[in-house]
């Protein structure tokens, strides 16, 4: 076996290889049983599942929507023909977006956003940090909250935390309007760049949330799969480098067995500070007896120390636009 096995066949993110999907092209019920997971994003392969029921299927302003509940990961949300998130894993998702970027502040967060992050998971995790003072949310697609409270409780029990505003609104123009250095922490809980998604992914989204953050502050972005999307990934480093200038990039990744490869990164930037993101400055978070929010189960300092230690391929693509690695 070729030891640059990493480097054959990059998927490539241009117009014609990336596109949305659906449900119906990975699941064919009566014939099957099996759900897959088929995206022009991971080209020659697909996680597979085996569905016991549909809950939901329907199709929102903004893309396919579909609910199953599966034999092995409980109920399982897909987008676009794309797995959000599933009972058994979306924890380790959600914990390590929220805490990453709030422990690693110098000083407790007040105020925080989330664009994207219609599940309600990222903002149950916020709900843990008592140092927030409001807790802001702009998604695009008002049907995934919707859904997720009516399938997902325990995700989306976050929006019922008082300090909590829901925007149904264009993150972008959100994160554009919003008064200069608005924010401690911003975090984007996107899909891949592909559909309404894409354009978290561009530049002047970057400049708008570099604007909104507090000098200090941080943000924290869905970064994609070190097997699958070094060259977006690559792409979105050396961006950051430049809107960053001045303050800090790093990567970091958690596993998570329901998507791609079973692992995805964060894009963790510092504004006008060059905070090592890698050392955990506030104490992890506990539970929320109140709203039912249990311990954490995949966050840790040790694991948040742990995340930003990359593979030697990986060191080696990212390293001139990283600031500590």
């Amino acid at each position: 076996m070729s030891d640059n096995k990493t480097s054959a066949k990059k998927p490539r993110l241009d117009e014609e290889a990336a596109k949305p999907g659906t449900a119906d092209e990975g699941m064919n019920i009566a014939k099957h049983g099996w759900f897959t997971e088929l995206g022009s994003m991971w080209p020659g392969q697909g996680l597979s599942l085996k569905v016991e029921e549909v809950l939901y299927k329907g199709k929102s302003k903004f893309q396919d929507v579909c609910v199953f509940e599966s034999d092995a990961y409980g109920t399982v949300l897909v987008l676009d023909g794309v797995i959000q998130a599933t009972d058994r894993d979306e924890f380790s998702y959600q914990e390590m977006m929220a805490h990453i970027p709030l422990c690693a502040l110098e000083a407790p967060a007040k105020r925080a956003l989330v664009v994207g992050g219609g599940d309600g998971g990222v903002l149950r995790e916020l709900a843990r940090h008592t140092s927030l003072e409001e807790i802001h949310i702009a998604e695009i697609d008002g049907d995934v909250p919707e859904v997720s409270k009516a399938y997902f409780p325990g995700m989306a029990v976050g929006f019922n935390d008082p300090r909590v505003t829901l925007n149904i609104c264009d993150g972008i123009k959100f994160v554009q309007d919003a008064a200069e250095g608005s924010y401690d922490v911003i975090i984007v809980d996107s899909s891949d760049p592909v559909g309404p998604a894409e354009v978290l992914y561009q530049q002047p989204f970057f400049e708008a949330m570099h604007r909104a953050l507090r000098p200090g502050g941080i943000i924290c972005t869905q970064a994609e799969s070190l097997w699958l999307h070094m060259d977006i990934i690559k792409s979105l480093a050396s961006m950051c480098k430049t809107v960053f200038a001045g303050g800090s990039v790093s990567y970091a990744y958690t596993t998570i067995p329901t998507y791609p490869s079973g692992q995805i990164g964060m894009m963790v930037c510092c504004k006008g500070q060059q905070l090592d993101m890698r050392q955990p400055r506030q104490p992890a978070p506990g539970a929320h007896e109140q709203l039912g929010i249990g311990p954490l189960r995949y966050y840790s300092p040790d694991i948040h120390k742990a995340a930003f230690v990359l593979p030697q391929y990986a060191y080696d693509e990212l390293k001139d636009s990283l600031t500590h690695v």
